[in-house]
C-alpha cells in the first residue's frame, strides 16, 4: 500500500512524540534542580522544627529514668538543649555543608559534611548509621521496583490486549485483590505457604551483596515479591487504562487505517502513551519505599532504615530520627526530580521551554 510511506508524516499528529530534539532542556533541567533544592530546605526547616519543638524532656529521658536533677542538666548543656532552637538549626544546617565539632568531654570529634547530628543512645555519627542500614532498604526497594514494573505494566499489557474477553475479566479482579489487601497479609502467607509448608525457600536473613550475591538475592525473593505484589497490582490498573485511552486516539485509528498491525500499535504506540504514568508513579513509590519499607522490614527481620527509625522513636534519638526522615525526604525529592526528566523523555509534548 503506498500510503504506508506517508506514515512519517503523522508525527504532527496530535498526541504523536517529536523526535526533533529537547529544546529548553538546559532551563528545564535547571528549574528541576531549583525547585528541589528549596524543597529540601524547606522540608529541613519544617522536620527539624516539628522534632526538636515537640514537648518531652530529651535530656531526663536520654539520660535515663535514674539521674539526678543536676545529671539531667549537665545532659541538657552537652546536648546543647539550652539553646535557641534557630541557633541550633543553624549549626545543624552548617554540619550539612561543612561539618560540625562536637564535645566528647575528653576532646573533640569532628563529624565530616554532610553531618546529621551525633546519635544521642550510640554517639555514632548519624550519617554513618544512615550509611550502614541504607543497603538494606536499597537493596529491598529497588528489587521489589524491577518486579512489580515487570509483573504490573506486562499484566497491564495483557489486559488491555484482552479487553472485553474473559481473560482480561480475571486479570482485573486479581489487581482489585491485591490493591486491597495489606502488605503484611501477603508477606505472612507467603512466609507460611513458602518457608513453612513447601520450603522453597528459607527464612529471610538478610546478607550483603557483595559477600554473596546470590544469597542476597535468594534471601530478598521472599520480601520482593510480597510487595511486588502489592505494588504491581496498581501498575496494571494504571498501564491498562492508560493503554485504552490511547487507543481510543484518532492517530490509532489512523495507524490502523493505513493497515498497520495490532501488534505494531501496542508495543509502538498505545504502550509508549502509558510510559509517563508510570514513570510518575514509579518515582513516587520508590522514593517513599527508602522511608516507608518498615512493615516489609519489620515482618522478615530487615536490619534497614525503617527499622532503626522505629528504635530511635522509641528512645526518642532525635539526631538519628531528624536525619533518618530528612534522608526519606531527599529520596523523594530526588526521585521526583529524576521522574519529571524522564516524563519529558518519554512525552515530548512536556513543555520544556
Amino acid at each position: 500500500m503506498t500510503g504506508l510511506t506517508s506514515l512519517t508524516g503523522l508525527r504532527s499528529i496530535k498526541g504523536l512524540p517529536d523526535l526533533t530534539g529537547f529544546p529548553g532542556l538546559s532551563g528545564f533541567l535547571l528549574r528541576r534542580l531549583l525547585g528541589a533544592l528549596v524543597t529540601l530546605l524547606a522540608l529541613s526547616v519544617i522536620i527539624y522544627g516539628v522534632f526538636y519543638a515537640a514537648p518531652g524532656d530529651v535530656a531526663q529521658i536520654t539520660c535515663g529514668p535514674r539521674c539526678s536533677p543536676a545529671q539531667v542538666q549537665q545532659v541538657a548543656g552537652q546536648l546543647r538543649l539550652d539553646d535557641p532552637l534557630y541557633v541550633r538549626y543553624w549549626d545543624f544546617l552548617q554540619g550539612l555543608f561543612v561539618g560540625h565539632d562536637y564535645s566528647t568531654g575528653t576532646g573533640t570529634e569532628h563529624c565530616a559534611a554532610p553531618c546529621l547530628g551525633i546519635s544521642y543512645q550510640s554517639d555514632q555519627q548519624v550519617t554513618a548509621l544512615i550509611w550502614a542500614k541504607l543497603p538494606v532498604t536499597a537493596s529491598l526497594a529497588l528489587g521489589a521496583m524491577v518486579m512489580w514494573l515487570i509483573l504490573g505494566v506486562g499484566t497491564g499489557v495483557l489486559s488491555a490486549w484482552r479487553r472485553g474477553r474473559v481473560s482480561e475479566r480475571v486479570l482485573t479482579a486479581l489487581t482489585l485483590a491485591g490493591t486491597a489487601t495489606p502488605v503484611f497479609v501477603i508477606g505472612l502467607l507467603l512466609m507460611i505457604l513458602v518457608c513453612g509448608t513447601l520450603q522453597w525457600l528459607p527464612f529471610p536473613q538478610y546478607v550483603a551483596f557483595g559477600d554473596d550475591p546470590t544469597q542476597w538475592a535468594w534471601n530478598l525473593l521472599l520480601p520482593w515479591l510480597s510487595l511486588a505484589l502489592i505494588e504491581a497490582a496498581k501498575y496494571a490498573r494504571l498501564t491498562r487504562s492508560s493503554m485504552l485511552e490511547t487507543l481510543a486516539d484518532d492517530h490509532v485509528r489512523t495507524f490502523r487505517a493505513y493497515g498497520v498491525g495490532e501488534r505494531s500499535i501496542i508495543g509502538r504506540h498505545a504502550l509508549r502513551g502509558a510510559v509517563a504514568p508510570v514513570i510518575a508513579l514509579t518515582a513516587n513509590d520508590v522514593g517513599s519505599m527508602f522511608g516507608g519499607a518498615l512493615l516489609t522490614e519489620t515482618l522478615f527481620g530487615l536490619p534497614g532504615v525503617g527499622r532503626e527509625l522505629v528504635h530511635a522513636v522509641k528512645t526518642v534519638d532525635l539526631p538519628v530520627v531528624v536525619g533518618m526522615v530528612l534522608v526519606t525526604g531527599f529520596f523523594v525529592v530526588l526521585a521526583n526530580a529524576v521522574a519529571d526528566v524522564l516524563y519529558a523523555v518519554a512525552d515530548r509534548r512536556v513543555v520544556l521551554s
